[in-house]
């Protein structure tokens, strides 16, 4: 188990170095903010695979895959920070990056794009609402703000329960029980942990940034 986690621990520690070795000096003295966007992007996904894979820091509730997490957080963050496409590569990393360190449970490709490729993209969804978040929060509106957090958290969560599910109906139907159709078996199996996922992140997310509401804003 240990050396298990080394092995993960060092992927990551890889996928640092190789990020920040692509952002050349020419484009840190070019743009700053181009710069600023990948290292945030980096080091954010970094923490979310972090978060997902320390088995403290998350319950467990299927061997299959589908645990109780902060993992989520750190994508949010992006999105919220960067909009649309800093959600949706952060996600899209994370999804990619579970695969890299064995961290995925895949049946065949058509699953594992949908759950890995598709599925932790779409969390980035969340973005659409930075800018309603980062306005709330420079006028210093806390109800608005938790307005806006909770709706980019429920669409980019709901979509990512949406990848899940349809995987889960099509590619999973056999595990059902004797007699539950396949579509309520993945629905009840998702539902166990993705909704408390998202009460938890939305809870710890408002409370990081009522405390600390400039982290929202670039």
């Amino acid at each position: 188990m240990r050396a298990e986690f080394h092995q993960k621990a060092s992927l990551i520690i890889t996928f640092f170095v190789s990020i920040f070795k692509s952002i050349s000096r020419e484009e840190i003295g070019l743009s700053s903010v181009r710069t600023l966007f990948f290292i945030e992007v980096a080091i954010l996904t970094a923490l979310a695979l972090t978060l997902d894979i320390l088995p403290f820091l998350k319950f467990k509730i299927w061997p299959a895959g589908g645990s109780i997490s902060l993992a989520m957080i750190p994508v949010f963050i992006v999105a919220f920070r960067w909009g649309l496409k800093g959600g949706l590569l952060s996600g899209f990393l994370w999804g990619i990056l579970q695969i890299a360190v064995g961290d995925a449970y895949i049946l065949n490709f058509y699953q594992g794009l949908i759950e890995y490729g598709l599925a932790f993209t779409v969390l980035g969804f969340a973005g659409l609402f930075a800018p309603q978040v980062q306005q709330a929060v420079k006028e210093k509106n806390t109800k608005a703000t938790l307005l806006y957090l909770a709706i980019g958290v429920f669409v980019g969560g709901m979509l990512r329960f949406a990848g899940h599910f349809a995987a889960g109906w099509f590619f999973f139907g056999d595990a059902a029980p004797e007699g539950q159709p396949a579509w309520l078996y993945s629905f009840i199996y998702n539902c166990t942990y993705m909704i408390p996922a998202m009460i938890i992140c939305l809870v710890v997310i408002f409370l990081l940034f009522n405390r600390q509401p400039r982290t929202l804003i670039r």
